[in-house]
């Protein structure tokens, strides 16, 4: 009879110190919940406008490359949060280049609860559901391992968790520097069926990450 060891695998409050607690050996994913609603004028323009921006360097390039664009698409408040996540994600990680998407989407993307193979990960999903992902204590690691479906993965369907819209979101990948660690389990909502779109900022680093041991 299989045995699930419980462990309190997340760190969630407003405060966006809580975002270090990533370091922590037993937290894979840590959220900073935000009021964006100042932005969902912005949002729901750049929304309309069907767009993909990608970008990759430091954080001063990156903000050039997007001003160009999102300036001309009167969105100064909306780059003036990219820059704001980019700098909190410099604080945690300790890395200088990134990589960046910041993608309309209308689809269901990774379907599959997973793990990513990268050090960590910041999402912030600006409209639309927003990541879904599992507690440790309701995942079946054996099944994911073994590239089963969710059916299996998933101890309990009721217990799946979602990350609000606009929160930061960070995501322990399968490379984070730390013997012990885990990575976080997650997939993207479904919206295909009903026709929703969200609006999505990725982040990954472009070097490995230096751990900064949380202290408690």
């Amino acid at each position: 009879m299989q045995t699930t060891e419980v462990t309190k695998n997340w760190a969630i409050d407003t405060d966006p110190a809580i975002l270090q607690s990533i370091h922590t050996e037993d937290v894979d994913i840590a959220i900073c919940q935000r009021d964006i609603s100042d932005l969902s004028s912005e949002i729901a323009h750049l929304l309309a406008q069907k767009m993909t921006l990608k970008s990759s360097g430091s954080i001063s390039s990156i903000m050039d490359e997007l001003s160009v664009k999102l300036d001309a698409l009167h969105c100064r408040n909306l780059l003036e949060d990219i820059e704001y996540l980019l700098q909190r994600f410099q604080e945690v990680t300790h890395v200088n280049s990134f990589r960046l998407l910041l993608s309309a989407i209308d689809n269901n993307m990774c379907r599959r609860f997973h793990t990513d193979m990268n050090d960590v990960r910041l999402l912030c999903t600006y409209s639309g559901p927003g990541t879904l992902w599992l507690k440790e204590d309701n995942i079946n690691r054996e099944a994911l391992y073994s590239f089963e479906d969710n059916a299996r993965i998933v101890l309990n369907e009721s217990d799946i968790q979602q990350a609000e819209t606009g929160a930061i979101v960070l995501l322990k990948g399968a490379r984070y520097p730390q013997p012990m660690a885990r990575a976080a389990v997650h997939r993207s909502p479904t919206i295909e069926e009903s026709n929703e779109e969200r609006l999505l900022l990725r982040i990954d680093t472009s070097e490995p990450v230096i751990p900064h041991h949380h202290r408690e």
